[in-house]
């Protein structure tokens, strides 16, 4: 069991770290790195719930601490830092990879024919004229949020980065694009 003195110390090693990293020094950043990777593996595992992925999400956000390092103001709250940075990749990487398909042959067959018809041709048509209706009547920031995060596949960090927001902003701007571009379309889908 830890002792009092020792998570003090711990602490302080940590703080030293973080400001050696944030001088450049690549050493310090690897023993952040090999301190920090096991915590870092299973929150990734615990929110994607794929041991593969959670390796790769572990060094993505390991690549994200090493560009963003520079932007941590207190160097005590490194651990709580890289904790936010984890969780919010791993959402992001979990909304961007859509839900996992069973792979067993009978699953495969009937998810992997072709149910291309007529009708939901013009169904798939009609919904994206419907969209693209939609986008077109709303204001720049609503349409520009929206096609940065649905079609360029954005995730909230890098669009904090392009609009210079922060990360809260980008979802606040979100949340109401979308309700306007459901605005927008819902007396199209309900005609």
């Amino acid at each position: 069991m830890a002792t009092v003195a020792s998570l003090v110390d711990d602490r302080e090693e940590v703080c030293s770290l973080v400001l050696a990293a944030q001088d450049g020094d690549r050493a310090a950043l690897g023993e952040l790195f090999d301190r920090f990777q096991a915590h870092v593996l299973a929150i990734a595992t615990r929110r994607l719930g794929d041991a593969h992925e959670a390796q790769e999400l572990c060094q993505e956000v390991f690549l994200q601490v090493m560009q963003k390092i520079g932007q941590l103001r207190d160097p005590a709250c490194f651990a709580g830092w890289l904790r936010q940075i984890t969780h919010r990749m791993a959402i992001n990487r979990g909304l961007r990879r859509g839900p996992a398909v069973c792979a067993e042959p009978q699953t495969m067959e009937s998810t992997c024919v072709d149910q291309v018809t007529p009708d939901s041709v013009l169904e798939a048509n009609e919904r994206a004229s419907h969209v693209h209706f939609g986008l077109s009547r709303l204001g720049r920031m609503d349409r520009e949020t929206l096609m940065a995060f649905y079609v360029h596949g954005q995730s909230l960090i890098e669009m904090s980065d392009e609009f210079q927001a922060p990360v809260g902003t980008i979802k606040r701007r979100l949340c109401i694009a979308r309700r306007r571009l459901a605005k927008e379309v819902e007396h199209l889908v309900t005609a």
